[in-house]
């Protein structure tokens, strides 16, 4: 019964392989892409879907190509004798193998989403906190500036500040007290609090 089929699409071939080389080049052979979808659409796609694990999708999508291969090849199959069904399978398994090669070349695609649940650190908020500390910091005198300075943005222990700034260990500790007093007061008038 399959070769009976094979004997109507090429006859249908012929007919219109002939039409066409009277009419315009460009238009399309409808009737011959009906004619291989009719008889060759189903097998295809049972065979397909043995390549492809049952992703019916695929499978689908494998067809369409490969109709659309044998639309577009019409005149060298018009030359073939026989069946076209095995030029058909050995198209659709060479899709099939492209497809998969191509998808191990490519390194494994990753979701996005988890990356915008995380927050992102806001800049513009960093910036006005450094902003507001800054000049909450012009708002002291000099000397309680230094201390703060060298000893929580230097880092520095209270003995290491004392000898940067040369004075004694019991006056940067002084300083350190009325200066965190006055930052805070500082900061209040401008609207943070602690």
């Amino acid at each position: 019964m399959g070769v009976r089929k094979d004997s109507v699409v090429a006859k249908e071939r012929g007919t219109r392989a002939r039409h066409r080389m009277s009419a315009q080049p460009s238009e399309p052979d409808e009737e011959l892409m009906r004619a291989l979808y009719r008889e060759h659409a189903g097998p295809l796609l049972a065979y397909v879907l043995r390549l492809v694990a049952g992703d019916r999708q695929r499978a689908e999508d494998v067809v369409q190509e490969t109709l659309i291969r044998a639309w577009k090849n019409a005149g060298q199959l018009n030359r073939a004798t026989g069946s076209v069904r095995p030029w058909l399978v050995t198209v659709a398994r060479r899709i099939v193998i492209d497809g998969h090669r191509s998808r191990q070349a490519r390194p494994q695609e990753v979701d996005p989403s988890p990356l915008e649940v995380i927050p992102a650190e806001d800049e513009i908020d960093k910036a006005l906190w450094l902003m507001t500390l800054s000049d909450a910091l012009d708002d002291l005198t000099p000397a309680h500036r230094e201390v703060l300075v060298e000893t929580y943005f230097k880092g520095r222990t209270v003995n290491e500040a004392a000898q940067t700034l040369g004075i004694p260990s019991g006056t940067v500790r002084s300083r350190v007290f009325y200066a965190l007093r006055s930052m805070k007061l500082a900061l209040e008038e401008r609207g943070v609090t602690a």
